[in-house]
């Protein structure tokens, strides 16, 4: 009898999982695209507010933000000066304790010693070293002096390794004696490593010997001294932010402390090795601590230790230097500062940037990040329900229909399936064209009872074709556009007229024409990303002769030409094939375009002007161009622009069907 065990599948992603959603994200990002924002900076933004629908999902700025709150919340902690606080009230005890055990005392000897208790310098670290050698008469006063001492040591190697103030508790000589050998292995693994000859087994055996120092358990020596280096650079940044007297009584404080130690020479090896291993730290750097609590030197450290951490993050968050990526950001520093969710949360941020790639949507060309024909296409879809969420339903036809094809009614035919098609699946013919060709090329494994499809075997329902048409947009690039808050506009439109031509009308023949200086056809895919051209010219005797040369192309098709501009011609093409810019507009222009436009009217072309301002000249030249072709002139607002483009063409359509 066979037996089976189910749980978890460890293999590997669940196979058996839905696709990662990411339609609103590019539905988000898509917003700011349609927008006029490049798709690089669309993905920046969407990322940076986080992820739509995605519940307590933190995006960038908010991540951002907490950071600041921590870096501002540790700068308010306390102050720096807080050992030698501690240190000068110790001292002034175990001097006072010694002055009351000497008081009763008649004796010249005692007089002496209180004379030299009053001459000791006020400085702390001085005063230190000069009773170093003093014979303390109060027990009690020589108890607080070694108290003060093992303060400062504990202080001075804790905050060079972080939890040695742990290891040195209970004063145990062998415990002082395993710091020294700790610190001469260190420095002599970090001089084999300086020669090339260092090895992990060697770091092995060394946190063999010595792992109980170092509670972050390292893995090798870089995070080793990474760990090093960090806290010896905020100890340094300590130093720097303390008045000049108190630095100098600071460093005194540990410098007395280590030779008591006899760690001296050691402690300055280390420190030259870390300086010179990691000089990209902020050694020196003074921070501003404006709390009222006094830390200690090693809470001090640790504290400048998380700002720099946090400096760093907040760089990495911020995302603003070239060529920043999400995989810049370090998801240790992140846990350590913000906790597990925030992990979570640029792991979700992660993925949306790394799904929008792989399941199509991106792509990246010569360091550039892109849109793809499946972005487009989604994008035109949105930007194309927008405007007919303006249009009114009552009046206008041709709408989403859920029960009719793109292209009009189901005719009851069907066709090969191509790439981007969104027509109904027709399953039979796709099933019944597998079993065909299984029949004829039998596939291993065939015959035991199931059907492999291949992409040739996909068909799609056909629907009702209707009288073709040859569609012209031509669309102002000129910086004018710009300036006047029209190119989002006119950029929506775009997307929304080739949405509704090649999924509506797949048998119009659409071409988009944008114009500046020059004239050029855009691709699909260009205009998603499309970006205005900072050039003087509005050339459009060049966009018209272009678009002339798409209605020759298909004569047997209705023509519709459609023109978004804000100003009148400025420039034309020379018979040398470069652009001629001149304003107020030369005749040369005016005579040159408006032989185009003749031209336009000859081919039986209807030129639709759509006007983006109320200058003047552009109204002067195109109730001209009116008159001459027998077109239409629009001046909508820019918010309603793609209404009054997408009726017009449907209109059109229907009078010419």
């Amino acid at each position: 009898m066979s037996r089976y065990r189910y749980g978890a599948y460890h293999d590997g992603p669940d196979p058996l999982a839905p696709p990662y959603d990411v339609r609103g994200a590019l539905d988000a990002m898509g917003d700011s695209v349609l927008e006029g924002t490049r798709p690089e900076d669309a993905l920046r933004e969407m990322l940076r507010r986080g992820l739509p629908g995605a519940g307590d999902r933190r995006g960038l700025d908010e991540l951002l933000r907490e950071v600041r709150e921590r870096r501002r919340a540790l700068r308010e902690r306390g102050r720096l000066d807080g050992t030698l606080e501690q240190a000068r009230a110790l001292l002034d005890t175990a001097i006072g304790q010694e002055r009351a055990e000497l008081f009763p005392d008649p004796s010249d000897e005692a007089r002496l010693r209180e004379a030299e208790l009053e001459a000791l310098p006020d400085d702390t670290s001085q005063a230190i070293r000069r009773l170093s050698d003093y014979q303390w008469r109060s027990d009690a006063a020589r108890a607080t002096f070694e108290k003060l001492k093992d303060l400062l040591r504990q202080e001075v190697l804790d905050a060079q390794f972080q939890g040695m103030r742990q290891a040195l508790q209970g004063q145990d000589p062998a415990t002082m004696e395993r710091v020294k050998n700790m610190m001469a292995a260190l420095n002599e693994m970090l001089d084999r490593d300086a020669r090339g000859e260092h090895t992990q087994d060697d770091f092995d055996r060394f946190m063999g010997d010595y792992g109980d120092f170092f509670p972050e358990q390292p893995a090798n020596l870089e995070e080793l001294v990474d760990s090093i280096a960090r806290r010896a650079a905020a100890m340094d940044r300590l130093l720097a932010s303390l008045s000049p007297e108190q630095r100098e009584e600071l460093a005194g404080l540990m410098e007395q402390a280590l030779q008591d130690a006899g760690l001296a020479m050691e402690m300055s090896r280390l420190n030259d090795a870390l300086r010179a291993r990691r000089p990209d730290l902020a050694w020196g750097a003074p921070e501003q601590m404006s709390g009222e609590n006094p830390l200690g030197v090693a809470d001090a450290t640790t504290a400048l230790a998380e700002l720099a951490d946090l400096a760093e993050l907040e760089a990495a968050l911020g995302q603003e230097y070239p060529g920043a990526r999400l995989d810049d950001i370090d998801e240790d520093a992140v846990r350590r500062a913000l906790g597990r969710q925030a992990v979570d949360d640029l792991a979700a941020l992660r993925r949306i940037e790394a799904e929008l790639e792989r399941q199509g949507y991106l792509q990246r060309r010569r360091g550039k990040l892109e849109l793809t024909p499946k972005a487009v296409r989604r994008l035109g879809e949105t930007a194309l329900r927008r405007v007919f969420a303006q249009l009114d339903s009552g009046r206008r036809g041709d709408h989403d229909q859920s029960d009719a094809g793109h292209a009009g009614e189901l005719t009851g035919t069907s066709r090969e399936w191509r790439f981007g098609d969104e027509q109904p699946l027709d399953v039979v013919r796709t099933v019944s064209n597998a079993i065909r060709r299984s029949a004829m090329e039998p596939a291993p494994g065939a015959g035991k009872g199931g059907v492999r499809l291949g992409v040739d075997d996909f068909e799609v329902q056909e629907t009702e074709r209707r009288t073709a048409a040859a569609v012209c947009l031509l669309v102002d690039l000129s910086y004018s556009m710009v300036l006047r808050g029209t190119w989002a506009a006119a950029k929506q439109t775009t997307l929304a007229l080739h949405t509704l031509v090649t999924s509506k009308y797949p048998q119009d023949a659409i071409e988009i024409i944008g114009f500046s200086n020059y004239a050029r056809t855009l691709h699909p895919t260009e205009m998603a990303g499309l970006d205005w051209d900072m050039v003087q010219g509005t050339n459009l005797h060049h966009a018209l002769m272009i678009a002339g040369r798409h209605l020759d192309k298909h004569p047997d098709f209705e023509p519709i030409v459609l023109v978004v501009t804000d100003g009148e011609p400025t420039a034309h093409l020379r018979p040398d094939g470069r652009s001629l810019f001149d304003y107020p507009p030369s005749p040369d222009t005016l005579v040159l375009t408006l032989a185009e436009v003749d031209k336009m009217t000859r081919r039986g072309a209807g030129l639709n002007f759509f006007m983006l301002a109320d200058d003047r000249r552009l109204v002067s030249f195109v109730e001209e161009v009116a008159q001459r072709n027998g077109g239409r002139v629009f001046s909508p607002d820019a918010d309603r622009l793609g209404q009054y483009v997408v009726s017009d063409y449907l209109r059109v359509r229907r009078g010419r069907r």
